[in-house]
């Protein structure tokens, strides 16, 4: 028997599966399987197999081996250029995210010291304001305007109600151009019958409703002349308003004949036709001495 045949013994225990005794048969059958192994253990036990079979590993061998050193030789060529590449990204995100902070949460430059105002860059004492330059008291005062004339100044003993009343009469005489005669027999015909108040009248309940510095109680006379609306010289509205009662007095005035050579107080009483007239006499220097103040 061949020495292969523990194998074939190990492999089939029980022998053929027909369970034949014929060795024939036996050979017959094992043969194919015999044979490739005997072929390869043969061609492998040959010295030229051999050696073209270490020949052939050894090349195999090399060329992972030179594969590994180019591919080591030729990565450190590689890895700056990569990291080269990487540094350009990284910088470009960064620069846009620098971008995008100043867009969202600009940041104030804190002044450097050599920003900051030297002493010699300070306002010097010469370049305030002077006293000199700045508004007096006076100038800061309003001034009278053409609409607001400052009052005149009392004269012959007069409040400055009294004078303000006098200008009142003095300005209506003017303006109707009045001969300044005239103008002083309206002023003491005033001195006399209101002191130069515009009086109102107690029994004449209307006439306190307007403006007025006194209230008296002759019969219903009212205003600085003591003008009655009962005997037609207007309303109480009208004589209880100062330039309109001087403005009736000046055009009864002007009704009486030779009024101009009267004497004052005759003048006046022409007027008034008053129970006393002799009483507008005592008046007539203080009368020229306001009206000198005013005209």
């Amino acid at each position: 028997m061949h020495p292969d045949d523990t194998f074939n013994q190990k492999t089939n225990p029980h022998g053929p599966a027909t369970g034949s005794t014929d060795e024939t048969s036996t050979e017959r059958t094992t043969s194919p399987l015999r044979a490739p192994n005997r072929g390869l253990r043969a061609l492998l036990a040959s010295t030229p197999a051999r050696v073209a079979l270490a020949t052939g590993l050894t090349c195999c061998l090399g060329a992972a081996a030179y594969a590994g050193t180019r591919q080591t030789a030729e990565q450190p060529e590689q890895a700056p250029a990569a990291e080269a590449a990487a540094e350009r990204v990284d910088a470009a995100e960064r620069a846009s995210r620098s971008f995008l902070r100043h867009d969202t949460t600009p940041t104030s430059t804190s002044p450097s010291p050599t920003e900051t105002a030297s002493p010699t860059e300070t306002t010097s004492p010469t370049e305030t304001t002077s006293p000199a330059e700045s508004a007096s008291p006076a100038e800061t005062e309003q001034e009278p305007t053409s609409s607001q004339p400052a009052p005149p100044q009392p004269v012959a003993g007069l409040t400055q109600t009294q004078m303000d009343n006098a200008k009142t009469i003095v300005d209506v005489g003017t303006d109707m151009n009045i001969p300044h005669r005239g103008l002083v027999v309206a002023i003491a015909t005033a001195m006399q019958e209101s002191t130069l108040l515009n009086y109102a009248n107690a029994g004449v309940p209307e006439s306190q409703n307007y403006p007025h510095e006194a209230v008296g109680w002759d019969h219903d006379s009212v205003g600085l002349f003591q003008q009655r609306s009962s005997t037609g010289w207007g309303s109480i509205a009208e004589l209880m308003t100062p330039t309109y009662a001087a403005e009736a007095f000046y055009q009864a005035l002007l009704q009486v004949p030779g009024w101009q050579g009267m004497s004052v107080a005759w003048a006046a009483q022409s007027v008034q036709v008053s129970a006393f007239p002799d009483a507008y006499a005592q008046h007539e220097t203080r009368a020229t001495t306001i009206v000198s103040a005013l005209v």
